[in-house]
């Protein structure tokens, strides 16, 4: 059991991230030891040829500057696929055509709606860059789309999203000229989604959430081994331990949460459980961080393009 001692280490002629991780590691402290294990298991993962990388999530990280940071993981080929939420194409198309600020947590949110500001935590979102942007931008792509055919899948959209924004920030840009299908089950949960809805009430529109599971089996099931980086919690963590439960789970895992186990939630639930329902196998290589996913992801993704 006691093999490696608990060495203390100091930071100040760190040349590197990934000789601070290395450093982190030997320190071996609580979820310093866990960025570690997960900055290995990344390296593991790229690197494993057979591997078919997905990448989850939740759109309140799209709100912040670790948007150009997931839009850079896209580029360097750190996934293939990508399940995420509706939100997430409201972010996108609202950053890449206008502006959000910072702010404070702790603000008078009366006053803010005053202003007709938004606020998403410390992030402050002017209305003038969300509803009506988004509308617009929704609105003229779907009237350009539908000449053609009616129906759409969310990768479809995405694509079509992607096509349209000239921001190299953008996630969904990223995807569209790297070739990563972005899936969203969860899509009418947003801004972009209710503009959906507010066009197929004048217009023949339909969405097709079906093709993307057929699309989404398929990828499963031709694939050898499957990873996954997940980033928070929810439908598009979920939606991505579910459909590898099909093909015997995950082979690898590396998992960014705030959330915790005690109340049954998935989001807090640790990846262990998970093999109890199959979606991650026994001798999978996984890494659980509880941590703020915009403090340590830019970090370890530091110290993997090192190794890359």
């Amino acid at each position: 059991m006691m093999k490696k001692e608990v060495v203390d280490y100091r930071v100040s002629d760190v040349r590197s991230f990934s000789e601070l991780i290395s450093r982190m590691e030997q320190g071996w402290g609580f979820e310093a030891a866990q960025l570690a294990n997960a900055y290995r298991i990344i390296l593991e993962m790229v690197n494993d040829k057979e591997c078919v990388k997905f990448l989850s999530l939740t759109a309140n990280l799209v709100s912040t500057g670790l948007r150009g940071v997931v839009a850079e993981m896209i580029r360097k080929g750190l996934c293939d696929v990508i399940i995420t939420t509706g939100g997430t194409f409201d972010h996108d198309i609202a950053k890449s055509i206008s502006k959000y600020y910072r702010g404070e947590f702790f603000m008078d949110d009366r006053d803010l709606k005053k202003k007709e500001i938004h606020r998403l935590g410390n992030i402050l979102i002017p209305q003038e860059s969300y509803g009506l942007v988004i509308e617009s931008f929704t609105m003229k792509m779907l009237r350009e789309i539908t000449r053609e055919k009616k129906s759409f899948s969310s990768r479809e959209l995405a694509e079509e999203v992607g096509k349209r924004l000239s921001d190299e920030n953008s996630i969904l840009r990223s995807a569209y000229e790297k070739k990563v299908p972005v899936f969203a089950p969860g899509i009418v949960d947003s801004a972009f989604g209710t503009q959906l809805f507010i066009y197929s009430q004048t217009n023949e529109f339909s969405l097709n959430l079906l093709k993307d599971m057929k699309e989404l089996s398929d990828i499963v099931f031709s694939s050898k081994k499957t990873g996954a980086i997940i980033l928070g919690g929810g439908i598009s963590k979920h939606h991505t331990i579910w459909w590898n439960q099909f093909k015997g789970g995950l082979d690898y895992v590396v998992s960014f949460t705030t959330a915790y186990e005690f109340d049954g939630s998935l989001s807090g639930a640790r990846l262990e459980e998970a093999i109890s329902w199959k979606k991650v196998k026994e001798n999978a290589s996984i890494a659980l961080i509880h941590a703020d996913i915009t403090l340590v992801l830019p970090i370890l993704l530091a110290a993997v393009y090192e190794k890359m």
